[in-house]
């Protein structure tokens, strides 16, 4: 049995990111694999390496828009992009390592949107990517990460009331995450942290809402829950500044 430590970060554009701070966040977290969404780039727009570690891209056809990255210290035994489905691929929004005792998927799922204009392509794509990580998980335990672009429950967000309709916390996509854990797969902040308020990953620009921590927590690790007794830790780095949000860990044996 191994021990790794997964980071996963919202960078809100990497080549933004890597002038706050990134590549000393990047030293600092240390791990064995850290995961990025909403890079915001194609290949070559940025000379960003890091020494024993591999990088694994996937961006989206439109520039400066989306995208995924996976830096591993690991060498998987196979690398997927996307879900395999044309509707959904388009958008660089999911990279796949599989590892030798494990699926590790990072994702940063679609943004319903001002006035939910993209609400119901975000429920096609929940059923799709849901469809996706229980084919993996049939074969061995997965590990998601990423921008899941909801909080789950009230306790994941400072103002639920007034923000009950608005995406990322309407009751449609509050419901298929509920959908997805009670299909095999456990929130692993949660499971350390049941009723931990307070700590959220992501924060406007606007209002001074990081300043007042107006959160939400909308960065995930979610595990097959067939692994449960393997969790041995997760944090939320609410210290560490570069991007809107804020990098999430899970320490893992396996």
């Amino acid at each position: 049995m191994a021990r790794y430590k997964f980071i996963s970060w919202n960078v809100n554009g990497l080549r933004a990111c890597a002038g706050k701070g990134f590549e000393d966040a990047f030293k600092v977290l240390d791990a064995d694999f850290f995961c990025l969404q909403e890079t915001k780039m194609q290949p070559g727009q940025l000379d960003i390496d890091f020494p024993g570690y591999t990088s694994y891209w996937n961006s989206a056809d439109k520039k400066g828009y989306s995208g995924t990255a996976i830096f591993s210290r690991h060498t998987p035994l196979n690398v997927t992009y996307g879900l395999g489905i044309d509707e959904h691929d388009h958008e660089g929004r999911v990279i796949t390592l599989e590892m030798e005792k494990f699926y590790l998927v990072t994702v940063y799922t679609p943004n319903s949107q001002d006035g939910l204009r993209r609400l119901d392509y975000r429920m096609t794509w929940e059923d799709a990517f849901r469809t996706y990580l229980l084919g993996l998980n049939e074969k061995k335990p997965v590990i998601v990460c990423g921008d899941l672009n909801v909080a789950h429950k009230e306790i994941d967000l400072k103002n639920p009331k007034s923000n009950r309709k608005n995406a990322g916390f309407t009751d449609e996509e509050r419901a298929k995450m509920t959908t997805l854990l009670e299909s095999g797969f456990t929130d692993t902040f949660r499971h350390f942290y049941p009723a931990q308020e307070g700590i959220y990953s992501w924060w406007s620009y606007r209002f001074q809402a990081r300043q007042k921590n107006a959160g939400w927590r909308i960065d995930y690790f979610l595990a097959s829950s067939s692994i449960d007794g393997n969790l041995v830790d997760a944090k939320i780095h609410t210290d560490i500044h570069g991007s809107d949000h804020c990098p999430v860990e899970l320490m893992l044996d396996i």
